[in-house]
């Protein structure tokens, strides 16, 4: 079993940074492939980054991509999501994910096993 723990949520304003964590625990190798997704109100859930841990290779959406960073501390098990210039449309409910085997579906939530239960990101504009 794996388990994932976020943090790092919190109210900002436009252009303000934010730095959220996801703890990792459990089964070596159930989490190889990582990802941080996103929800806003009434929207479905958005791919932000994803991290590929045997490679140390990431991806972002376009949406994200030269703001946001994707960092893993594989001594604390944490992997990290700086979040720079903050949009008000970088309002949402952040979860990272995690799973076992890699997908070149990275960007899809159903591919994944093991999910947080979130971390609050509210910008002002």
């Amino acid at each position: 079993q794996v388990q994932l723990v976020e943090s790092g949520g919190g109210l900002v304003q436009a252009g303000d940074s934010l730095r959220l964590s996801c703890v990792i625990s459990g089964r070596p190798g159930a989490n190889n492939f990582m990802a941080w997704f996103r929800q806003a109100p009434e929207s479905d859930r958005e791919f932000v980054a994803a991290m590929y841990r045997p490679g140390g290779v990431t991806n972002y959406a376009d949406a994200v991509k030269g703001r946001f960073s994707l960092t893993l501390d594989r001594t604390k098990s944490t992997m990290y999501l700086q979040m720079n210039g903050l949009k008000s449309e970088d309002t949402a409910e952040y979860h990272c994910a995690a799973t076992s085997h890699y997908t070149p579906n990275y960007q899809s939530p159903d591919e994944y096993q093991y999910w947080g239960q979130g971390t609050s990101v509210t910008v002002s504009s």
